[in-house]
């Protein structure tokens, strides 16, 4: 049972099952960042839409299970719940997003009445949802509901966004999340003339209004630079056990942000803490643990 006095978390976006040869995972985003929160102890309430289908079924028992609020859930009867096929070749897996999803039509009405009943503290959402008018309309509607401050998480999927998503996205933010690759992106782009990824991310909050870049750097760490020039860096958290894999360390990461946020924590603080739990993930399989034991270390630690 989520406590009165948690702080709430907007989630705007996909929720989605990857469906393997032998198996089907759930994921997308807001809803690997909404598991983690919640297992944290934060009130998350994901804004997305899934179909009327088995994956629903699967997809409620498993946010039930989780103690998680249902509330920002919408049901369509026209399209399934978001599907991404997982393609072996070789050694490697190709992943085919498909189009025409349920989250591609998010409501903007149902969405601007849980906003105002929810009041967040703190607004996520990214690029993927948006390559759909419906949906990049609803998320208009919820920018447009509340005060609260904005975490862009851009996370591009080839084919799925274009320039004025991006640049539509970077103005509705006060806080961006990218990683180098991403900054690569966004550098050709919007044609920033430094091969220096600092003063590439001082331009953007120049051009933005965005209070602070946020730049992940993979096994290198992550540093930040605010709109005062500050700039708060870590370096990467050494690991004992192997790397298993890294799907969803950087929506761990995010998580962790969100939260150092959200209790006041120092800013090189927060950092550390976003990447020792990302780090931790990359030793176990998938995005999300098998068991909330996971998180007991964190929390312990943490005090939270």
């Amino acid at each position: 049972m989520t406590s009165i006095q948690a702080e709430t978390v907007l989630l705007f976006g996909e929720v989605l099952a990857d469906i393997f040869d032998d198996r089907k995972v759930f994921g997308g985003a807001p809803f690997n960042v909404a598991r983690h929160l919640q297992a944290f102890g934060l009130h998350p309430v994901l804004i997305t839409r899934i179909g009327n289908d088995e994956l629903r079924r699967e997809l409620l028992a498993m946010i039930k299970d989780a103690g998680m609020d249902d509330v920002g859930i919408q049901l369509d009867v026209s399209h399934p719940t978001g599907q991404v096929m997982v393609h072996m070749e070789g050694r490697k897996h190709r992943f085919e997003i498909l189009p025409e999803q349920a989250y591609d039509y998010i409501h903007a009405g149902i969405t601007h009445m849980i906003t105002l009943a929810v009041r967040p503290q703190l607004i996520y959402f990214g690029t993927l949802a948006q390559r759909s008018a419906k949906s990049a309309q609803a998320l208009g509607a919820l920018i447009r509901s509340s005060n609260a401050p904005r975490l862009l998480d851009i996370n591009l999927r080839k084919p799925w966004y274009d320039a004025p998503t991006i640049e539509r996205s970077l103005r509705r933010a006060n806080l961006l999340k990218i990683n180098l690759e991403e900054m690569e992106i966004l550098t050709s782009l919007f044609r920033l003339s430094s091969k220096n990824p600092i003063q590439n991310a001082d331009a953007l909050i120049r051009c933005f209004g965005l209070d602070s870049v946020l730049v992940t750097c993979g096994e290198q760490g992550a540093w930040q630079l605010d709109n005062e020039g500050k700039i708060e860096s870590v370096e990467g958290s050494a690991s004992s056990q192997p790397l298993v894999d890294t799907v969803g360390a950087g929506d761990g990461f995010a998580a962790v942000y969100i939260l150092g946020i959200l209790r006041g924590w120092p800013a090189t603080l927060t950092l550390s803490r976003a990447n020792i739990f990302a780090a931790a993930l990359c030793e176990i399989r998938g995005a999300i643990p098998d068991s909330p034991d996971f998180y007991e270390p964190f929390i312990r630690d943490w005090k939270i």
